[in-house]
């Protein structure tokens, strides 16, 4: 597992087509649920589809990991951790403890669409709340060159999407010869509360490596200034990057992470949200070196002018104008996920983000087109340059979450 770039050409990802559990959410417990409205689960499905035959074109079906099929995978290789694991769900979810018994003597097929959707097909039964935020996979961990960093989500609706994560890179053989290379924030022991009482809260929306020896970490709604420093701390301990970037953004659910206002994309280009990114409105950057020297930055423009590539070109959501560039920066106009340098995919709703993209200098290709032409010529994807790729939107876009929230990368090309 490598990933020392946002950009190179992918390898390895990690994604979750939508679930059952999704189909159950209600009005009043949308927001409970960290989900901002229903959808219409057949439609949502069928879009994240074609979000993974675009992955697969890329990258070969053997290399785009679904997380269910990791977790079945996972509870087949280690009974014991699996046993560990039930018993920490059922305390969780406050459940009998003889249910330990009923659920460890499931079938693991069964038992692993149990454990993401809440619901027992064989009893129609429903156990748990549905973890419709699973699908957005690029929260649950980061690869950080050869380390992978189990995040920690701050909100207790993803708890068990938490539990399923750190049992997956813990017990399945994938991952086992980096476990000494895993850093579980997780661990309460390495790394507890602040002296203030600050907990450790991050999700992988707001950790980008940007660049080989620079991760950015958002502080955000999410994601607390605590958690940055053991981050930061842990990583440089290890000696494994030579700056870690704190990146301050406003407290506000529109901007949940990083992520949301700006996406790498090519050597030179980054899409992101003109008033926070480019005009600096409510955020600002600090530069952390190994060495223990700090550097600021009034905007993220000037971070990425000064310290990544004096000639990036900012490509903004909207094409900079309001009130598009608020309308497609909510919409995840700025959330792309680079399958290679200068190949990206995003929503089609984002209309005059694609007008940007146009005047940048990219071809955008709506998804049906590319996967004919695909169909047509083996080559396709691997020859494709300077391209959007644009999927359909109209359920997965409710969710609050682009392509960038829904991939988790464990493996890019090392240049």
């Amino acid at each position: 597992m490598l990933v020392d770039t946002e950009i190179n050409r992918l390898e390895g990802v990690i994604i979750h087509r939508p679930d059952s559990g999704i189909g159950r959410i209600t009005p009043k417990r949308a927001e409970e649920l960290l989900f901002d409205d229903i959808v219409h689960l057949p439609k949502m499905i069928e879009e994240h589809d074609i979000f993974r035959k675009i992955l697969e074109a890329f990258i070969g079906k053997d290399n785009v990991f679904e997380v269910q099929d990791l977790l079945f995978e996972a509870l087949e290789a280690d009974p014991r951790l699996k046993l560990i694991l039930l018993d920490r769900i059922i305390d969780f979810e406050e459940l009998p403890e003889n249910m330990t018994g009923f659920l460890s003597e499931l079938d693991n097929k069964l038992l692993s669409n149990l454990l993401v959707t809440g619901y027992h097909k064989g009893r129609d039964h429903i156990l748990f709340d549905p973890i419709p935020n699973f699908i957005f996979t690029r929260d649950i961990a980061v690869t950080v060159k050869d380390h992978i960093i189990i995040t920690k989500a701050l909100k207790e609706a993803r708890q068990r999407e938490n539990y399923l994560t750190r049992f997956i890179f813990i017990a399945h053989p994938l991952f086992s010869k980096y476990a000494s290379n895993l850093i579980n924030l997780n661990d309460i022991n390495k790394f507890p509360p602040s002296k203030k009482g600050e907990r450790v809260s991050i999700e992988g929306g707001d950790m980008m490596m940007i660049e080989k020896e620079y991760l950015l970490i958002g502080c955000s709604e999410r994601t607390t200034s605590h958690a940055f420093h053991s981050v930061k701390n842990i990583l440089f301990e290890r000696e494994a990057i030579k700056h870690v970037v704190q990146v301050n953004i406003p407290v506000d659910r529109s901007y949940m992470h990083i992520d949301t206002l700006f996406t790498r994309i090519n050597k030179d280009d980054l899409v992101c949200f003109k008033p926070i990114v480019y005009d600096g409105l409510g955020s600002n950057v600090n530069v952390y070196t190994k060495e223990g020297l700090k550097k600021s930055y009034a905007s993220t423009k000037d971070f990425f002018l000064n310290e990544i590539n004096p000639n990036m070109n900012f490509i903004f959501s909207g094409d900079g104008e309001t009130p598009y560039q608020e309308r497609e920066q909510w919409t995840d106009g700025c959330n792309l996920v680079a399958v290679k340098p200068g190949v990206g995919i995003t929503y089609d709703r984002n209309i005059h983000t694609e007008k940007a993209f146009k005047k940048a200098g990219y071809a955008v290709l709506p998804s049906n087109e590319f996967l004919a032409n695909c169909a047509n010529d083996s080559e396709y994807a691997q020859n494709l340059e300077k391209t959007i790729i644009t999927i359909p939107s109209g359920e997965l876009s409710r969710a609050r979450g682009g392509s960038h929230c829904m991939t988790c990368p464990i493996k890019r090309e090392i240049i």
